[in-house]
């Protein structure tokens, strides 16, 4: 007879290992084991409450569970004979305390409802885990921008020099990035964090459950009422993996700057050792491989997206076992973004960078014009595209100056600007990177002062973000010391 306690009573025989392994998620389930101890501490405690259960069997089962949630799960609940965690942990609670306890405990609920409460107290921990790491990553990108507010560098579109800007100015880019990327965890935060339990199969129970309990008991301020939506719905996994390929995508672009930038041919940063390495037959090389592979690991993690997403766009209400093969896809996606998440703000708050090398490609490729078509247009009276074109002209002869500028005005628009009082003085002030850089303060602008104010604001945002992830850790820890109190006197009773 099989020793898996959900199997035993409507299926004969064993299984020939292959299907054994097909089926099992045990894999999966080593992410959400813990989470099913407090899960079933809650059911408990609510059964209890309820009298739905009698309170020598109630002391029983909670006396092992507990013995669980302060010693850790036991790995024999990971034995291939149980199809997953859940029928495992029953398995353990049966031979601890009977039959006519133990087995008791699923009275009032179902895996289905079982495994999505366990899947959104782990995610929502692992969000906010995301949400701490970003913080530091974002604190790190805002400390090496204090740092070089005055650093001047060249700012680029299609790859090529476009404009001078500041690296303070660049580094507060991938700043503003992330913080959003923040704003949609937090946001989806609140629709993971809602408990499906007490929804059971698909449709409640006949007992007297009471879910608000148990959604208290969890940390869950609300529930997600609709029972069949409960048990089947995916769709903040998806949400989830979504969000975590955006911020990968960030991330992607951040370390292909950091690879460029580190680069023989660029040198505009040194990456410190701890993130590179070397090669295995040349000597001299020092590779930006932690970058390279953080480039890679954005492809996995939309992969994760894209295999969640298609596995759940099909099915109809309410569970489907296809959901089973959803939750790798949601834990690959976290954990290899939570782990880019760390390295990126190692690699940013250890690097060194290079102003006077960032200084010399500055003004490189004429990247000052648009400044030069400006003062015409601000101090000489020109249209713009009218001094557009005068500076695109000058610039095909490869020389900005009095003489070709003025020929070029006379050629396109029949003007003479040497007239309007324009000087060779004024020219290569107006193309001066730094008088260039200073004029562009309007806010989020690249000037010095301005940068120092845009740092001081998200500064503030980030120390608002810190709080609200330190007070929702404090609230969940202190939901489950006091379901673990209520737990103990229980048991003492």
């Amino acid at each position: 007879m099989s020793s898996d306690p959900v199997r035993r009573g409507r299926l004969a025989g064993g299984r020939p290992a292959e299907v054994a392994a097909f089926l099992s998620s045990m894999d999966a389930d080593r992410w959400i084991a813990d989470a099913d101890i407090r899960v079933d501490i809650a059911h408990l405690l609510m059964l209890d409450q309820q009298e739905i259960i009698e309170r020598d069997a109630s002391s029983a089962v909670m006396a092992a569970l507990l013995g669980m949630y302060e010693h850790g799960v036991p790995e024999t609940v990971f034995d291939d004979e149980y199809e997953d965690v859940h029928a495992g942990i029953e398995a353990c609670l049966i031979a601890a305390s009977g039959m006519d306890k133990g087995g008791r405990l699923h009275m009032g609920r179902s895996r289905n409802d079982e495994v999505a409460t366990c899947i959104r107290i782990r995610l929502r921990e692992e969000l906010l885990a995301h949400m701490a790491g970003l913080s530091s990553l974002r604190a790190a990108l805002l400390e090496q921008a204090e740092r070089h507010t005055e650093t001047v560098m060249p700012g680029f579109t299609h790859l090529q020099h476009a404009q001078p800007t500041t690296l303070g100015h660049y580094l507060l880019a991938y700043e503003q990035a992330l913080s959003r990327d923040f704003e949609r965890l937090w946001d989806g935060y609140g629709r993971v964090n809602r408990s499906p339990l007490g929804a059971a199969a698909f449709a409640s129970t006949g007992y007297p459950i009471d879910r608000e309990m148990t959604a208290g008991l969890l940390g869950f301020p609300e529930l997600v009422l609709n029972t069949m939506d409960a048990v089947s719905a995916r769709d903040f996994v998806i949400e989830t993996t979504a969000a975590c390929t955006i911020l990968m995508s960030t991330l992607s672009r951040m370390a292909e700057e950091i690879v460029l930038w580190s680069s023989a041919f660029v040198r505009f940063v040194t990456l410190d050792d701890a993130y590179c390495s070397t090669s295995s037959i040349m000597p001299q090389k020092k590779n930006p491989d932690t970058a390279e592979i953080m480039r890679g690991k954005s492809g996995v993690v939309a992969g994760s997206f894209t295999a969640a997403f298609t596995a759940v766009k099909g099915l109809p209400m309410s569970y489907n076992r296809d959901l089973q093969d959803v939750t790798p896809s949601l834990w690959r996606a976290v954990s290899e973004s939570g782990a880019c998440i760390g390295i990126a703000a190692g690699i940013i708050s250890t690097a060194t960078f290079h102003p006077d090398r960032m200084r010399e490609e500055a003004g490189r490729g004429f990247s000052t014009a648009t400044e030069l078509a400006d003062v015409l247009v601000r101090e000489f009276g020109l249209p713009f595209r009218a001094a557009h074109n005068i500076i695109g002209r000058a610039i095909r002869s490869s020389v900005i100056d009095l003489a070709v500028l003025e020929a070029a005005a006379q050629e396109l628009s029949g003007i003479s600007l040497v007239e309007r009082g324009l000087t060779g003085e004024r020219i290569s002030d107006a193309l001066d990177v730094d008088v260039s850089v200073r004029m562009r303060s309007a806010p989020g602008g690249p000037a010095p002062e301005t940068v120092a104010e845009a740092i001081a604001i998200q500064h503030a945002a980030l120390e608002d973000d810190r709080i609200w992830v330190r007070s929702e850790e404090g609230r969940l820890q202190a939901a489950e010391d006091e379901m673990i109190r209520e737990a103990r006197r229980l048991v003492d009773e």
